[in-house]
């Protein structure tokens, strides 16, 4: 072989590696969501509700020694964080978060993608690590490693299953190109109070069947809190939402156990046909008990992906 035959045989190996060699490290898997985390005004009002309305298990907080987590099971639960001091917005959401099995491949993923992500991973006493970093409105999402021993969390009789948070976007482009291109998330349905606005947009995480909801508000050229929005409309927009197999098991449950103190929604049929039962929180952060299964056919879409298991 002559040396411009090798030459160009060596160009043309290299040629060949280059498209796989930027790609960069692989996206670890997401495979459901790990918890909400929002501000309280008064702390034990929202112990009240958590434990007693909604039946969730208090424990401390290793990311913040003044919160504490509510949780429905080992991996997903509730954090309850207290308001900082001279805090004047309506926003109670703090930040949302995704389980994650290697906190440390996920910070590398996405720096490789472009992402600003912290120097190192923050650690905890029970073994767990995470990072946060904030998407393109300024959400900010949290990537939980669990620690290897579990918390020991009872079967929770209401829910033992976070099936979605949702939170207010003004922009879907923006957005998809952090949660669909960069972490996976799939369409699963989308939706609104009309069939020709679409301000409810579901996204299924890749390798699993919790989901995020994007609502949508304002207009594509602004961020924030829109101008004249209530605390009461913002907490109902950002959310969370418990799966349940029955809601009328679910209220029959709540009413004979005397936890639906100062609620006045009853079970009903969302546009995407699925029984759903709306509650809130002291701060009015809505709680979203929803069935896990369509009663029939829903509004403005098909569901493009498998529902959420029990």
């Amino acid at each position: 072989m002559t040396r411009r035959t090798t030459g160009l045989a060596i160009l043309a190996m290299l040629l060949s590696t280059t498209p796989s060699m930027a790609k960069g490290p692989a996206r670890p898997p997401l495979a459901s969501v790990s918890h909400i985390a929002i501000y309280a005004e008064d702390l034990s009002k929202s112990e009240r509700f958590y434990v007693q309305d909604l039946g969730a298990v208090k424990m401390p907080d290793p990311e913040a020694s003044a919160g504490a987590r509510y949780y429905f099971s080992a991996t997903q639960f509730v954090e309850v964080l207290p308001l900082p001091s001279g805090n004047r917005s309506i926003n109670r959401l703090a930040h949302v978060a995704f389980t994650t099995a290697n906190a440390e491949a996920m910070r590398t993923y996405l720096a490789a993608q472009g992402i600003a992500v912290p120097g190192r991973l923050t650690s905890a006493p029970d073994g767990s690590r995470w990072f946060s970093v904030t998407d393109p409105e300024g959400t900010m999402v949290q990537f939980l490693q669990p620690p290897a021993r579990l918390p020991d969390v009872p079967v929770n009789a209401l829910s033992s299953h976070i099936m979605h948070f949702g939170f207010i976007i003004h922009n879907r482009a923006n957005e998809d190109r952090f949660y669909k291109g960069v972490l996976g998330l799939r369409p699963y349905w989308e939706g609104g109070m009309r069939d020709d606005d679409t301000t409810w947009v579901s996204l299924q995480l890749p390798e699993g069947r919790d989901w995020i909801e994007y609502m949508v508000v304002g207009t594509p050229d602004t961020k924030g809190i829109p101008a004249g929005m209530s605390a009461a409309n913002l907490g109902v927009l950002n959310h969370f939402a418990l799966g349940i197999p029955d809601a009328r098991a679910a209220y029959t449950l709540l009413w004979n156990g005397k936890r639906l103190d100062g609620q006045d929604q009853t079970p009903k049929i969302g546009r995407d046909a699925k029984w759903q039962l709306n509650l809130l929180d002291p701060d009015g952060t809505r709680a979203e008990l929803m069935e896990f299964h369509a009663v029939g056919k829903p509004c403005c879409s098909p569901f493009r992906a498998p529902d959420p298991q029990h």
